[in-house]
């Protein structure tokens, strides 16, 4: 049996795919053809998929004569064909942007999605537009139906009790201020939900959809808000995972991701809400110096509790820098014995040593195997560091 792969781009994130497949491959609904049509055509590009699947029969054919000597030919069943595509979603090519137009090479900013402020909201604008229209967005605003009184709720109404901001849909993107416009992205991460069936309604040629899910849809929503926010050359993210999920957050480097990554997906310890909150604190996009500090504070409660582990594990000049700086840098206190004059772009080593160290604690409590150099935290973030003192001197 061969799926040809080579015919179908896939648009969403692989693992999304596979994800919402293996929903569809082990259920048994007697719309389950009408759903796999579906996700086909919201997942893959063109139609292609999708006519390769309706031509397949739903059953393997029944041969007529037991008896023949005559060997059946195979034939493969729509669901057969859907398990191997799913199994073998990995190696589907990914859906490409085309190479630049003429006006684009040209550099006409009318052309460029990521061409400034008002080009970023008009594609935020296309994104939540192709929401809509594939019935991401009827669970919480509702759908019009010829054959039913239309008693929708108001949707500037949905946005306004979650936002606090009036008159924000229909979208009019000229009339926004930055506070609305991130405000709106972060909203409409909240209202998004897939749905996973849908039906033509032909007297009112339109789409119903249902059976909601706000899991996948999440799932894509960040996905594509952020594509759109890293090309537009703007410095931040939608959290995929914490206490600060779906919001925006300022971007950092794969490594300290990975950190963060790790720390959240950690088994629940005594310290893990002390530490999301640092982390969310940390990373909010409106994070001021002073809350920047309250987060550090936080780490340096759970090291302060954690300092014999360290002591223990940490040659003790390092141990004894570690505290140094918490204590002689206007960090936990604050009076003449303390250093307040370094730059605030400290401020980001300070925490992200500190979360390392979090870490590392982690790590050791989980193990109690040998010691670890003390590399592993203070060696880590000497070019963390230099970044700063650089970025501070340009």
């Amino acid at each position: 049996m061969t799926v040809y792969l080579n015919n179908y781009e896939l648009r969403w994130p692989t693992a999304l795919f596979v994800s919402e497949g293996h929903h569809l491959a082990h259920s048994n609904s007697r719309f389950w053809d009408d759903r796999v049509i579906w996700l086909l055509t919201e997942a893959l590009v063109g139609t292609t998929a999708v006519a390769d699947f309706e031509e397949l029969p739903t059953q393997s054919p029944v041969v007529d004569d037991p008896w023949s000597d005559s060997t059946p030919r195979q034939v493969v069943t729509q669901r057969e064909w859907f398990t191997e595509l799913i199994s073998r979603a990995g190696e589907l090519r990914k859906e490409f942007a085309p190479a630049p137009y003429w006006p684009q090479r040209r550099g006409h900013e009318f052309s460029t999605a990521g061409g400034g402020p008002q080009n970023t909201r008009h594609a935020f604008v296309r994104i939540i537009k192709d929401f809509f229209d594939s019935g991401y967005l009827s669970e919480a605003f509702g759908e019009e139906c010829v054959d039913e009184a239309n008693d929708l709720p108001d949707a500037s109404e949905v946005i306004e009790r979650r936002l606090g901001i009036p008159h924000l849909w229909p979208l009019e993107p000229e009339t926004w201020d930055e506070d609305s416009f991130y405000g709106l992205v972060e909203v409409f991460h909240d209202l998004v939900s897939r749905p996973r069936r849908r039906s033509w309604h032909s007297y009112g040629s339109e789409w119903h959809h249902y059976e909601f899910n706000s899991g996948p849809a999440r799932i894509l929503y960040r996905w594509k808000l952020n594509k759109m926010l890293r090309s537009s050359g703007i410095d931040y993210e939608l959290s995929d995972e914490g206490a600060d999920l779906g919001r925006l957050v300022a971007v950092t480097d794969d490594a300290r991701a990975q950190l963060v990554h790790q720390l959240l997906s950690a088994p629940n310890t005594n310290i893990k809400e002390r530490t999301e909150n640092a982390i969310t604190l940390f990373r909010g996009r409106t994070a001021s110096v002073e809350i920047k500090r309250s987060a550090i504070v936080i780490l340096a409660g759970i090291l302060e509790e954690r300092r014999p582990l360290l002591k223990e594990t940490l040659i003790r000049k390092d141990e004894g820098a570690l505290f140094q700086i918490m204590n002689e840098f206007t960090l936990r206190h604050r009076d003449v014995r303390q250093q307040g004059d370094y730059d605030e772009a400290f401020l980001d080593w300070f925490f992200w040593w500190f979360l390392a160290t979090v870490e590392l604690t982690n790590r050791l409590i989980s193990s109690r195997t040998a010691p670890v150099s003390s590399e592993s935290i203070i060696g880590a973030f000497g070019e963390a560091r230099k970044e700063v003192v650089e970025g501070r001197n340009t």
